[in-house]
């Protein structure tokens, strides 16, 4: 019987976000009012899939597999069933009531215990941060976790193949250029690529495509290790924080008004000297 060797398995680790920025905080849990609001897969990991189905484009003579990977609650499926109509070929939601109230860390270490379960996973990509936690701390840690190299901000990758990848990473005021061994993670910003519209046979393949669902007992996790038992920060308290002006005229003549402006400057702690 023939059987098919992947040579390259590519993992998008994605997440799905409110789709609005009118977001509402209940003060007593401290927590997102998910209820009447839409879901989107998070914006930036628009970019991390569809560079990963252009890689397995490009590797045209490789056998390439991009396995999309969700945590969150069973609705999160809807995100991995986008992926699946613009190109990924499986997709895998990691969900389960141990995985809740995970931070950055906790979250990190669930998807690292899944990516070690692929078995020899060549390739991580994630969008460069999500619209609602804004931290991008989860590639690193991710990283981290698996002792694999991360490069982030990455805008164009020149050369991939099994063994090794060669990036182009947007600074600031500069881009860099890097070669780096395999496995290992990057995360990807917007100007990598546009992503692709679904196919009708993407969206078709998607709607009948099965998801299979990874727990705790799956991922061989300790509850302590994952969700919010697992987690080294909590969110305490959320708010919106009050902006205040306080405006004052100074008048007379620009010695006095230089003279006023250094007092009070000074009463601020702004400035120090006679």
């Amino acid at each position: 019987m023939y059987r098919q060797v992947i040579q390259i398995k590519i993992a998008v680790c994605m997440k799905q976000v409110p789709g609005t920025m009118e977001i509402k905080i209940d003060p007593e849990t401290n927590t997102l009012i998910r209820e009447g609001i839409e879901n989107i897969i998070n914006p930036f990991d628009s970019y991390a899939i569809e560079e990963a189905v252009r890689i397995k484009e490009r590797l045209a003579d490789e056998e390439v597999e991009v396995i999309a990977i969700t945590m969150g609650p069973p609705q999160s499926a809807d995100i991995l069933r986008e992926s699946i109509s613009v190109g990924a070929d499986s997709a895998i939601l990691l969900s389960d009531r141990a995985f809740a109230g995970a931070d950055t860390w906790a979250t990190s270490t669930t998807i690292a215990k899944a990516i070690n379960k692929l078995e020899d996973c060549r390739l991580i990509i994630l969008g460069k941060q999500t619209v609602d936690g804004d931290t991008g701390q989860v590639g690193p840690e991710l990283a981290q976790r698996l002792n694999i190299p991360f490069i982030g901000y990455v805008s164009s990758i020149l050369e991939i193949n099994r063994s090794k990848m060669k990036i182009k990473r947007l600074m600031e005021d500069r881009y860099e250029t890097f070669e780096i061994n395999l496995p290992a993670a990057i995360s990807v910003v917007k100007d990598i690529n546009i992503p692709r519209v679904p196919s009708l046979r993407g969206k078709m393949k998607a709607k009948t495509i099965e998801i299979p669902v990874w727990d705790a007992k799956k991922l061989e996790a300790d509850e302590n290790e994952v969700g919010l038992a697992g987690s080294y920060t909590r969110v305490v308290k959320i708010f919106t924080p009050q902006i205040k002006h306080d405006t004052r005229m100074i008048e007379g003549t620009a010695d006095e008004q230089v003279e006023e402006l250094h007092k009070i400057l000074k009463e601020l702690n702004l400035v120090s000297g006679s």
